[in-house]
């Protein structure tokens, strides 16, 4: 646990909020999309986009007894999240997929009236939580204007985008979406899952889920090497981004080999001025759970050594898809305290300005 002159002692950096069902939503739409809801019998996104349940099903307990999808009920939340571990701050990420519906217009306001709801119903009545912001990620102009109309707001802190998108995010495409977020000194959270209709491999689609799940971790470097060679983070220097669930013992050789490359073919890409591993360290962290650790905790902490860096990592449970009665279970065994410290508050703290 943290000291106790630290204001902080816990932040959870990834729990998972869920849209019940697209009713909820329907007292925070405009009346045209009140309407075209209800009479479309629309159900909204595909939830199955970022964890298909049953193949990975959230922890039995989590699911209300109202019948309701788990993370769905912030009292549960508060006793199986908050409580338990001491949490004095957390965020969340609803991993609503608006990037799976192809009207434009119809995704934006999806987006909106799930961030409304997430305002009036978990922010208001909870002071220990703050949120990310839902966006039509596809559209990153109609993004922007949605981050531009809520980013001000105190308990949004960070723009939800997915790891699979329809083009990488280093391209030019999102810089509407970036500049928005560094002008509110938003954080922009990429997270495992998205992109309906585009193949998670760069050779097609997987036969089993076993496969894009365990395959993940190559497109989170996918897109961590196109924000640092397409220069995101010289045109948007005070951009910060956070991987969530993308895991992290594979970022000390993705490091290695980037810098080596950067070396022999650096004139190709002018604007990267520096080695990419000073960009990752700056710039950009991870959070911890699901960890795809060893299990030998002697080799984690030779793999955090190799990153450089005590700083890159924050402690997350991802509720409720990984639940912890105790911080012993939800942290790493073999960490020495002062990075504990580090990685259950001061990493966080320092890099969201809380």
């Amino acid at each position: 646990m943290a000291d106790q002159s630290s204001k902080f002692s816990v932040i959870d950096c990834d729990l998972h909020n869920v849209v019940p069902s697209v009713n909820a939503l329907i007292p925070y739409l405009p009346d045209h999309w009140q309407e075209y809801v209800t009479q479309s019998d629309l159900k909204g996104p595909a939830a199955s986009l970022y964890s298909p349940e049953p193949l990975l099903a959230p922890h039995p307990e989590t699911r209300p007894d109202t019948g309701g999808p788990p993370g769905s009920d912030l009292e549960l939340l508060r006793r199986q999240a908050l409580d338990p571990l001491g949490v004095d701050l957390a965020i969340l990420n609803c991993a609503y997929a608006a990037e799976s519906i192809h009207n434009p217009y119809g995704a934006a306001a999806l987006a909106s009236a799930v961030n409304d709801w997430q305002q009036a119903e978990w922010l208001a009545r909870e002071p220990r939580l703050r949120a990310s912001l839902v966006v039509p990620s596809h559209e990153p102009e109609l993004a922007a204007q949605e981050i531009e109309r809520l980013g001000g707001q105190p308990g949004f802190v960070q723009v939800f985008l997915p790891v699979r998108s329809r083009a990488l995010y280093g391209t030019r495409r999102y810089h509407p979406i970036y500049r928005t977020a560094a002008r509110h000194n938003l954080t922009i959270g990429i997270h495992f899952g998205g992109a309906p209709g585009a193949p998670p491999s760069a050779s097609g689609w997987p036969s089993y889920y076993l496969e894009e799940y365990a395959g993940m971790s190559h497109i989170f470097q996918s897109q961590l090497i196109s924000l640092i060679v397409e220069g995101v983070f010289e045109e948007f220097p005070t951009l910060k981004v956070v991987l969530i669930a993308s895991g992290v013992t594979w970022l000390p050789s993705l490091m290695w080999r980037l810098d080596k490359e950067w070396k022999g073919l650096r004139r190709e890409v002018p604007w990267v001025k520096r080695l990419p591993s000073e960009y990752i360290h700056d710039h950009v962290r991870f959070t911890l759970q699901p960890l795809d650790a060893p299990p030998d905790p002697r080799h984690l902490l030779q793999i955090i050594d190799q990153l450089e860096s005590e700083e890159l990592l924050l402690f997350s449970t991802d509720y409720p898809y990984h639940r912890f009665d105790n911080l012993s279970d939800a942290l790493p065994a073999g960490l020495p305290a002062d990075l504990k410290q580090k990685i259950l508050v001061e990493n966080a703290r320092t890099f969201y300005g809380f």
